[in-house]
């Protein structure tokens, strides 16, 4: 792998503004689709389905991780970066302990991974795993008993990197997205004790 360093940064507007500058856009060639046995009785099943490729860009005008600190309170923020030189080519976002971050379920042991993107060249080479890594240590540092990720159904290859960074799925929304009502929200975790 090339010499990546890993940085971590406050979460200031600059930091934010040149993080937002790395495309989270990923090509959807697959999706999981539920299959529920016996109305969910039996369980439910993810079931990884071939579809028509399409573009996924969950960057607009108006949900961009430059605009969080006019959101949120940041204190608890942080921004893990990965760097080859100066170039910044990926990094995450996680957050612990703090108000209207519905997935910190008003809990100060939690931690979630905000955001994660790695610039397309440097995807599949270990930077995304070098990057999750230092979420952990991050989250231990803050004594968080569990790390939290959101993904979607259509993010098959984000699901098979948390998997392998061994996270277990523990929800799933079949009914979150109201503008995307064909996504599923599915969301990871990872126990530190």
């Amino acid at each position: 792998m090339r010499d990546i360093k890993i940085v971590i940064e406050r979460p200031t507007r600059e930091v934010l503004k040149e993080y937002s500058n790395i495309s989270i856009k990923f090509k959807v060639d697959s999706e999981y689709k539920l299959e529920w046995k016996n109305n969910g009785l039996d369980g439910i099943m993810l079931v990884e389905k071939s579809v028509n490729p399409y573009w996924k860009d969950y960057d607009s005008k108006d949900d961009n991780p430059s605009l969080i600190a006019d959101e949120f309170n940041l204190k608890n923020w942080c921004v893990i970066s990965a760097f080859d030189g100066y170039t910044r080519v990926g990094g995450a976002i996680i957050a612990y302990n703090t108000e209207d971050v519905n997935m910190l379920e008003s809990r100060d042991d939690l931690a979630v991974v905000w955001d994660i993107r790695i610039n397309e060249d440097y995807r599949g080479i270990g930077v995304g795993s070098r990057i999750f890594e230092s979420c952990i240590e991050w989250s231990k540092d803050k004594n968080c008993n569990r790390v939290k990720i959101e993904t979607q159904n259509n993010n098959v290859k984000a699901c098979k990197f948390y998997v392998k960074q061994g996270a277990k799925l523990s929800n799933i929304n079949k009914y979150y997205y109201k503008d995307y009502p064909d996504e599923v929200q599915l969301i990871w975790s990872i126990d530190l004790q």
